[in-house]
């Protein structure tokens, strides 16, 4: 493990040293860089030629910050920690690395809690190409060395549920990403400046259903661990076939996918069998450049493997904010809101309220949730029956800049997770056990334009 990790930092490096290599290869004309100091909030009122380079990946007539997982929307003011080059032909390069020692128990008062050394991460390279008068091309590759530095049981957390490893299900760990996370191809074919049609497909890729994933959000960009709700609200994020044809009209958008409904399989190396067996469709709405906010439903079919005869209604509904107060500081935050109907009759809800704060070289960050998870998906019938648990969490983390290279950046954090467990659980959790973790941070630098 120690050594993967060493590995994993060394790529990180390798990675953004190889990028400067080319940065210096692929000559930038003065148009673009004079483009590059336009703010995000002035470029809907710039036309198409002078967008070339900084255009959102399925509009030439909207901000690149806007950008999400999948076709998702972020506000307008949302940060991107990335590296752009390029001139007729962009390519964007994002990553996150988390090296970190966790203790979900910290005071050893429950059985379920675990602790150790991890490395969750995620990397990705975009290019995107206008094509004609018209058209826009994008295409995209998110890689994740989990298998590796997380290891097939995934990591210490403590009420998580979701997927599986040998047959049996993940309980109080998240689970790996798979190593290819995200290939799709998209195309964009604009109308006019106000209007666009598009198009997705994704093996593996991420439908329209929910918010922007998690790792992908900024105001959850300071917390290494996935949310407890995961699975309630953007777990379908990485799913083995999908395809989406979308419609947009100023700042609204209407957008309809069909996908593969089961959850990634164990083997995290492989390409899982493709299968449209699944639909969703999600409504957007970006009313001002500080928000962003959606609705969105799916059928989704038998996702969990040890449930094979269970299908899912899923329902979300989220508002992301973000504001750039000053050059120094910026704010973001999110409200999310995730519905599970399962064909057996549970019906479960989930609630998360995350902000991410950045004033100078510091950050701190806070995240709540409220879980409804059944003794099924703790896997506790035997126990108690078939039963629900209202579980909360609060976390509050802080941390700072330690390291800055010309095109990424090293921060060290600590955080601690207070959970409140269900009076029934107590007995197996504690009465309010507590999460401690410190961490080492790399991602790439803020792009500034």
């Amino acid at each position: 493990m120690y050594k993967n990790i060493f590995c994993l930092a060394i790529f990180f490096c390798c990675t953004f040293t190889f990028a400067r290599h080319l940065h210096g290869q692929i000559p930038l004309n003065k148009m673009d860089m004079k483009k590059d100091t336009v703010p995000s909030n002035k470029m809907n009122g710039m036309n198409n030629h002078e967008m070339n380079r900084m255009s959102h990946s399925f509009s030439r007539n909207l901000p690149m910050n806007r950008n999400g997982s999948g076709t998702g929307w972020m506000p307008d003011q949302s940060p991107m920690y990335m590296h752009m080059m390029g001139n007729k032909t962009m390519w964007m390069f994002h990553g996150n690395i988390f090296i970190r020692y966790t203790n979900q128990d910290f005071f050893n008062k429950g059985s379920r809690g675990g602790s150790g050394l991890d490395a969750p991460n995620w990397f990705m390279v975009m290019m995107q190409k206008q094509v004609g008068r018209k058209g826009l091309l994008m295409a995209r590759l998110m890689n994740s060395l989990d298998p590796l530095t997380v290891g097939a049981s995934g990591y210490p957390l403590l009420f998580q549920s979701g997927e599986t490893n040998n047959g049996e299900r993940l309980i109080d760990h998240q689970h790996p990403h798979d190593l290819i996370s995200e290939l799709s191809i998209g195309y964009t074919y604009e109308l006019n400046k106000d209007a666009d049609v598009f198009g997705y497909a994704g093996y593996p890729g991420d439908p329209a259903l929910g918010p922007v994933a998690f790792m992908h959000r900024t105001s959850a960009m300071s917390n290494p661990d996935a949310p407890l709700g995961h699975h309630w609200q953007d777990a379908t994020h990485i799913t083995f076939g999908v395809t989406t044809l979308g419609f947009r009209y100023k700042n609204f958008k209407i957008e309809g996918s069909a996908f593969n409904g089961r959850e990634p399989g164990e083997n995290r190396y492989n390409f899982d069998k493709a299968s449209l067996n699944s639909y969703s469709y999600r409504l957007s709405f970006n009313p001002s450049s500080q928000w962003a906010l959606q609705f969105s439903q799916a059928y989704i079919k038998s996702p969990e493997r040890p449930e094979p005869g269970v299908n899912v209604t899923r329902t979300t509904a989220s508002a992301l904010f973000s504001k750039m107060i000053s050059e120094k500081k910026q704010y973001d935050a999110a409200l999310i809101w995730g519905y599970n109907d399962k064909s057996d009759n549970h019906k479960e809800h989930s609630v998360l309220l995350e902000d991410n704060y950045r004033f100078g070289k510091s950050i701190v960050h806070f995240r709540y949730e409220y879980v409804q998870k059944s003794s099924e998906e703790l896997d506790l019938v035997a126990d108690f029956g078939d039963v629900k648990f209202n579980v909360h969490a609060f976390t509050g983390g802080f941390s700072r800049l330690l390291f800055g290279a010309q095109y990424f950046e090293m921060l060290g954090g600590l955080q601690a997770t207070i959970n409140f467990p269900d009076k029934q659980l107590k007995p197996l959790y504690g009465n309010i056990p507590l999460a401690g973790e410190v961490y080492l941070q790399i991602r790439p630098k803020l792009h500034s334009h």
